[in-house]
């Protein structure tokens, strides 16, 4: 089965509206018809098996190419709206890509090249109105690469993860079965769909009949809570930088009622528990899940349950239905309890590979085993905690120390906002711990430090207390929302 009629499965004559919102609506009927459209034009005109890049903010016009393209039997490359030219041309080059679907407000700020193929929102509207429709084959191969999703790489050249329909179908099962996802669900959403975690949000709510509300805009607080409440959201999903800034940065977040609000979900890194207590203080009627995935397992592996968070709040709870994960040591067996090692994740929504990269490949799946690269342990009960990630780890004096504990101490002070801690060259210690931190409000710099050295003097080793305070007046976000570390 194609993804696409996945998705519409019983929502093809559907009169109500997918997404909402002030600025662009469709409904179920038009968003299947005009994909449809879209995609018996790519069929014709670059035929199938062909990779086709998709570029632009949230919108109608994505989701409507984003679909076509993946009912036609090509394969969709999603990429930033930010991305640098340099990449752009090492992505164009290595997927040998020939029709790229990319927003007009784009098409100043990159270059694609004479031969490229280049469909705007203009164009998209032209062969809605004049494409006839066409007959696909019903037989289609659901271990199909549908999409390729890339990540930056160790080497610093883009990782490209290959999707099938399959891994997207079992990723979209499950996440509706643990968040009880219903057609009445609507969810607001400011994570960028080029990003897996914006993309689960537009299958899940696509494949239940829900709704989404699209905002572009999260530096507006205001608009984010406004549309909360205005189109009666349900569910509300970030990575931490969004939680934390709206804990942090806005007056009225914590004073407002949701009504409607029934859930919010977190991944996309660890947000530190003392933010989750805040959260929930605040809204003790909203179900909080943490959550825990990668792009290679297309989007989630593991969630808390919110009856959990109390007495787990640092765990990244268990698998998600469909998935089984297990920790590893360094000789490769299972870990005891509490004992540190590798995650490794096994299910139907690991990916294909890495486009063009073999070597990468085999070290990342193993023997079927997606190897996360994350270093975990498991308790007593079966709950999971991320430790650290393996690029991570500092190595002080020969001591393996984790950025997570010391920020997570240091946010323990009510003005910080944000903590980063990485390492740095040292040549006594081999690296010596450094601190990136954010303030709330106008705060004396040096009483601020004096205070964070000796909280943690209090609660820390000696050889974790960072040797290096730097301020920073902003917390800067990628555009997945993500923090970037400087």
């Amino acid at each position: 089965m194609n993804v696409f009629d996945y998705f519409f499965d019983n929502k093809q004559n559907l009169k109500k509206d997918f997404v909402l919102g002030s600025k662009e609506t469709i409904s179920f009927k038009d968003l299947y018809t005009n994909s449809l459209k879209v995609a018996a034009y790519l069929n014709e005109h670059t035929g199938t098996d062909k990779n086709v890049v998709l570029i632009g903010p949230n919108s109608v016009f994505f989701i409507t190419a984003y679909l076509g393209i993946l009912k036609s039997g090509n394969v969709c490359i999603p990429l930033n709206y930010a991305i640098e030219q340099e990449n752009l041309d090492y992505i164009l080059k290595t997927t040998e890509t020939h029709t790229s679907i990319v927003s007009k407000g784009l098409l100043s700020k990159l270059e694609f090249g004479d031969s490229m193929g280049i469909i705007d929102e203009e164009i998209l509207n032209e062969i809605i109105k004049g494409q006839i429709h066409t007959t696909f084959d019903k037989n289609f191969d659901q271990n199909k690469v549908a999409e390729i999703i890339f990540t930056s790489g160790s080497t610093g050249e883009p990782k490209g993860v290959m999707i099938s329909h399959k891994n997207i179908m079992a990723n979209t099962d499950s996440i509706i079965d643990y968040l009880k996802l219903t057609p009445n669900d609507i969810i607001g959403i400011v994570l960028p769909f080029f990003y897996c975690y914006g993309l689960s949000l537009l299958h899940s709510h696509l494949k239940v009949g829900g709704s989404i509300v699209l905002n572009n805009s999260f530096i507006f607080l205001g608009s984010v809570i406004n549309d909360l409440n205005n189109f009666k959201c349900t569910g509300f999903a970030g990575v931490p930088s969004h939680f934390q800034i709206l804990l942090k940065k806005s007056q009225n977040f914590k004073n407002t009622e949701f009504p409607d609000l029934r859930y919010v979900t977190q991944a996309g890194g660890k947000l530190h528990s003392i933010f989750i207590e805040e959260f929930i203080n605040a809204f003790p009627k909203i179900d909080f899940f943490v959550m825990y995935g990668q792009t290679e397992a297309t989007a989630r592996l593991s969630y808390l349950p919110p009856e959990r968070l109390k007495d787990k709040i640092s765990s990244i709870g268990q698998a998600i239905p469909g998935v089984t994960l297990k920790v590893v040591n360094s000789q490769g067996e299972m870990a005891r309890t509490n004992e540190e090692g590798e995650l490794l994740a096994k299910g139907d929504n690991i990916m294909l590979g890495y486009y063009k990269d073999k070597k990468g490949t085999e070290n990342t799946l193993k023997n079927g085993w997606l190897h996360t690269g994350d270093i975990a342990k498991v308790d007593a009960d079966g709950f999971i905690y991320i430790v650290a990630r393996k690029k991570e780890i500092i190595k002080v004096g020969g001591k393996r120390v984790s950025p997570k504990e010391i920020e997570a101490v240091i946010l323990s002070v009510p003005e910080v906002v944000d903590c980063t801690i990485t390492g740095i060259p040292d040549e006594v210690l081999g690296e010596a711990i450094q601190a990136t931190i954010v303030l709330q409000g106008k705060t004396d710099q040096d009483q601020m430090k004096e205070r964070i050295l000796y909280t943690c003097s209090e609660k820390l080793a000696m050889f974790k207390i960072p040797q290096k305070i730097n301020f920073e007046s902003t917390l800067t976000m990628s555009a997945t929302g993500k923090k970037v570390k400087k």
